[in-house]
C-alpha cells in the first residue's frame, strides 16, 4: 500500500500546507468587485508563479519527501497546469521530474513545463491511452513517487491552502469568512482541500457542459465517469474522465451540488475578467466566474470566486476577446 493510499488529508494538514507556502510564496489578491450589484471576491490563483493554484500541492507534496524519495524522483500526469506545479516545485528542490501529458495540451503549457526543467512524456488522449497507465510504467522503471494531479492527500490538502487564505484576507477587511467558495473543478483535488480548509463555507464545484462528473456524481451519490462521447471542451485542465474517492468522500458531505457552464458562458466570463478586473484567465479556470454570471449560483456579499488558470494561448485569447457570442 501506498502512502496516498495509506493517508487521509485533514484540516490540519491544510494549516500545515498553507504556513509552508506562506514562508515560500506571498498571497495572491482577492479583490472585491460585484456582480449584478453584489459585492464579490475574486481570488487570483492566475496570477501564481506558474499562473495556477497547482503550485501549491506540488510543492505540499515534494517538500514533503524524504531525502530517498527525491533522489528517485517523481511523476506527475497532467494538461499543463499540474504539470508546471511539479516542474517548479522540482527545480526549487533539486528532483527530477517526469510529467506524463496530452499531446493535445496547449504548446504554451508543454513549453513552460520543459522550460522548467521536467521531462514530458506524451500520450495520446485523443486515441483514449491512459495516462495513469503510462505514469504507472515509469515509476515501474525508476521508482519514482506518483504525484497525481487531484487523487493525493498532500496534494487535496496544499490546494485547500487557498482557502486559509481567503479566510484571513476576508478577516483583515472585516469579513467573518467566506459564506460560499465556487471553484473551477476538474478531478475535484481543490474543491476537497477548500472543503477541508473552510469547514464553515458551502463549496461550490463547477465543470465544463459535458464534462461534469463531479456535479452527476454529488446527485447520484456514487462516482460517475465522463462519458465517452464527451463533447470538445476548450477548458483543458478540467478534462478528468472521473474523481478518486479520497476526493470524493470529502465532496460528498461539503458540496451540496455541482454546476456546468456553457462555452459561451466560459467564453464571457473570459471576457468579463479581462475588462472588470484586468485578468487573463484560460477557460478551464474562468467556469466559477461564469457559472455566477450565468446567474447559477447565489451570491451574498461574502461568495469567493477562484480565477485559476492563466496559461491560455495569446492568438486564442485575442480570438475570445473578439467573438460576440
Amino acid at each position: 500500500m501506498t502512502a496516498q493510499q495509506m493517508r487521509t488529508p485533514t484540516p490540519q494538514g491544510v494549516g500545515r500546507a498553507a504556513a509552508k507556502i506562506a514562508e515560500l510564496l506571498p498571497k495572491t489578491p482577492l479583490i472585491e468587485g460585484e456582480i449584478g450589484g453584489t459585492p464579490v471576491w475574486f481570488k487570483a490563483e492566475c496570477l501564481q508563479p506558474i499562473g495556477a493554484f497547482k503550485i501549491r500541492g506540488a510543492w505540499h507534496r515534494l517538500s514533503d519527501l524524504t531525502e530517498e524519495e527525491r533522489a528517485r524522483g517523481v511523476v506527475g500526469v497532467s494538461s499543463g497546469n499540474h504539470a508546471q506545479g511539479v516542474a517548479w516545485a522540482a527545480r526549487r528542490l533539486g528532483i527530477a521530474a517526469t510529467i506524463v501529458m496530452p499531446v493535445d495540451a496547449p504548446q504554451v503549457k508543454l513549453e513552460a513545463t520543459r522550460a522548467m526543467g521536467a521531462k514530458v512524456v506524451l500520450y495520446d488522449r485523443p486515441g483514449g491511452e491512459d495516462r495513469d497507465a503510462v505514469a504507472q510504467r515509469l515509476i515501474d522503471e525508476t521508482g519514482a513517487t506518483l504525484v497525481h494531479a487531484y487523487g493525493d492527500p498532500w496534494v487535496i490538502e496544499g490546494q485547500g491552502s487557498a482557502g486559509i487564505e481567503i479566510a484571513q484576507q476576508m478577516a483583515e477587511r472585516g469579513l467573518p469568512g467566506p459564506s460560499r467558495i465556487v471553484a473551477c473543478c476538474g478531478g475535484g483535488g481543490l474543491t476537497a482541500g477548500l472543503a477541508l480548509a473552510c469547514p464553515d463555507a458551502e463549496i461550490i464545484p463547477v465543470e465544463p457542459e459535458g464534462w461534469d462528473d463531479i456535479a452527476r456524481s454529488l446527485a447520484s451519490g456514487e462516482i460517475q465517469r465522463v462519458p465517452t462521447d464527451a463533447p470538445p471542451t476548450d477548458c483543458d485542465a478540467l478534462q478528468t474522465i472521473a474523481t478518486w474517492p479520497i476526493n470524493f468522500a470529502i465532496l460528498k458531505e461539503r458540496c451540496p451540488y455541482g454546476l456546468a457552464v456553457s462555452p459561451a458562458e466560459v467564453r464571457a466570463a473570459q471576457r468579463w475578467a479581462f475588462s472588470h478586473l484586468h485578468l487573463v484567465v484560460e477557460p478551464g479556470g474562468a467556469v466559477a466566474l461564469a457559472a455566477a454570471l450565468a446567474g447559477k449560483v447565489p451570491l451574498d456579499g461574502r461568495t469567493a470566486i477562484i480565477l485559476s488558470g492563466g496559461n491560455t494561448d495569446a492568438a486564442q485569447f485575442a480570438k475570445v476577446l473578439a467573438a460576440q457570442d
